[in-house]
């Protein structure tokens, strides 16, 4: 994030930046922040569901849990994902 504040405050001072390059790069550091915060919820629920007790190593039935666990919260964000977008789509059409 601190690249992206000082790349965007030269750009924009010298005036090489257009808009256009100015929301792309808004559009990355959105996806990049969804894309953290959907792998914190993520980690946060199956350590929540899998790990009774922490150690430092997983056993064989905590591992199993979190790669199914992940699995399902990834399909269950997809899904949701596609019909949000499918909505917007279909919203955007009407106007």
């Amino acid at each position: 994030q601190e690249g992206f504040g000082s790349d965007f405050s030269s750009g924009a001072s010298s005036g090489k930046m257009d808009p256009g390059t100015i929301m792309e790069q808004v559009k990355v550091q959105i996806a990049v922040a969804n894309a953290q915060e959907l792998l914190q919820r993520m980690t946060d629920k199956c350590f929540k569901k899998c790990i009774g007790k922490p150690g430092s190593t997983l056993d064989n039935s905590e591992q199993k849990c979190i790669a199914m666990c992940m699995d399902r919260y990834m399909d269950a964000w997809n899904t949701v994902s596609r019909a949000y977008n499918s909505r917007l789509q279909r919203e955007r059409a009407r106007i």
